[in-house]
């Protein structure tokens, strides 16, 4: 929001509206909805819920760990298409564009996935992009090619040094800064989200500053979220 000037920005939470220390002139409508217990309530709430709250004709999905970079490179052919994710390198057939959890999808294709012939699953990026993604072709639905997706969104490949956000704590000490992504990272409540890309996250933090000490503290907080 400090570089974009959005039609509306929703922030879904099950936390009370109060709490969340938004002043009266805020900019961002707080829709109130259950707490989401799992990935897979959350890939049910994106498929089923989502598009009853979307009045514009698009919409830019933004977990947690993600964020618009630069916001000038922005490209207007972005909203010629229905669905923009940072594209996947493990998938070679086509059908790899893209990561949900920065992108930019019609409200369009946002309805579709409520039809009857979708066949909804968790996770709800796979469903949209690999399971269904030649069903909604066939109702008109346009994925980005790799290359615009790549523009887009970094993840798993692109470069966040070139593409407009990214998705993927594995990213942020490099997009935030090291400073920025550790005052993040000590406020989670949950590092389990982390294991996966543990290797990653050490290798930037060792480069700064006190990185080792960090390092032995990533140890020690994915250690005892296995506990």
């Amino acid at each position: 929001m400090a570089q974009i000037d959005f039609a509306e920005v929703l922030l879904f939470t099950d936390r009370d509206p109060s709490s969340l220390g938004l002043d009266t002139a805020s900019q961002i409508r707080v829709i109130p909805i259950a707490k989401i217990e799992s990935s897979e309530a959350y890939s049910r709430f994106m498929l089923e819920s989502l598009a009853g709250h979307i009045t514009t004709s698009h919409c830019l999905i933004v977990q947690w760990d993600g964020h618009v970079i630069d916001a000038q490179r922005w490209q207007s052919e972005f909203l010629d298409y229905d669905y923009i994710g940072a594209s996947w390198p493990q998938f070679d057939d086509g059908h790899d564009v893209g990561n949900g959890g920065f992108s930019l999808r019609s409200r369009r294709l946002m309805l579709a996935c409520r039809h009857q012939d979708f066949d909804g699953h968790h996770p709800e990026d796979v469903a949209i992009c690999r399971t269904n993604r030649e069903v909604l072709e066939a109702r008109g639905m346009q994925f980005a090619p790799v290359a615009v997706a790549d523009q887009f969104s970094a993840e798993r490949s692109g470069d966040a040094g070139v593409s407009f956000g990214y998705h993927g704590v594995f990213l942020m000490p490099r997009v935030l800064g090291q400073e920025r992504f550790w005052q993040i990272y000590r406020d989670l409540t949950d590092h389990t989200t982390l294991r996966v890309d543990f290797g990653p996250i050490a290798q930037a933090m060792l480069a700064g500053k006190g990185g080792f000490a960090r390092v032995l503290m990533l140890v020690r907080d994915v250690l005892f979220s296995r506990l």
